[in-house]
C-alpha cells in the first residue's frame, strides 16, 4: 500500500462540471467529473468513481471500494484507509493522515492548511489519493 494523501494535497473547484484538482502549487493534476470519472490533467479517463462506492480504473476493471461508513478498500477488500464524517481521514492502522474540512480547507497531521477541496465529497477527495494519485 502506497502511503496516501496529504503530501501534495489538492486544490479543488467546480467549473464547467468538473472538479479541478490541483497540487499545493496550484498545478491541476486530474479531475472529478460530477458523474464520478477521474481524468488526468491532459483530460485522458483513468477511472471511475459509481455512485456505489465501486472505484473502477480506466479499463472498467474494479480497483477498491468505498464503503457507506468511509472505509476505503482495495479490490481484495482489504482495508486502507478511513474517511470519517468529521472529515479525518486515516490509514488502515487509524493513523490520522489529515483532515478535509467542512469549508474544503485540507490540512496535513499537523494541521497545517495545503489545499483545498471545494465542491467534491469527502470519500471522492480521499478515493483520488488512494487509488489514482497524479503527481
Amino acid at each position: 500500500m502506497r502511503t496516501i494523501l496529504l503530501s501534495c494535497f489538492l486544490l479543488i473547484t467546480s467549473p464547467a462540471g468538473a472538479q479541478n484538482i490541483q497540487n499545493s502549487s496550484r498545478s491541476t493534476t486530474g479531475y472529478i467529473e460530477t458523474d464520478g470519472t477521474v481524468k488526468t490533467s491532459s483530460r485522458s479517463t483513468v477511472g471511475y468513481i459509481k455512485d456505489d462506492g465501486t472505484v473502477q480504473n480506466g479499463s472498467r476493471s474494479t480497483i477498491g471500494y468505498i464503503k457507506s461508513d468511509g472505509t476505503i478498500q482495495n479490490s481484495s477488500r482489504s482495508t486502507l484507509g478511513y474517511v470519517k464524517t468529521d472529515g479525518t481521514v486515516q490509514n488502515s492502522s487509524r493513523s490520522t493522515l489529515g483532515y478535509i474540512k467542512d469549508d474544503g480547507t485540507v490540512q496535513n497531521s499537523s494541521r497545517g492548511t495545503i489545499g483545498y477541496a471545494k465542491g467534491v465529497k469527502q470519500e471522492w477527495a480521499a478515493a483520488y489519493y488512494f487509488f489514482f494519485e497524479f503527481k
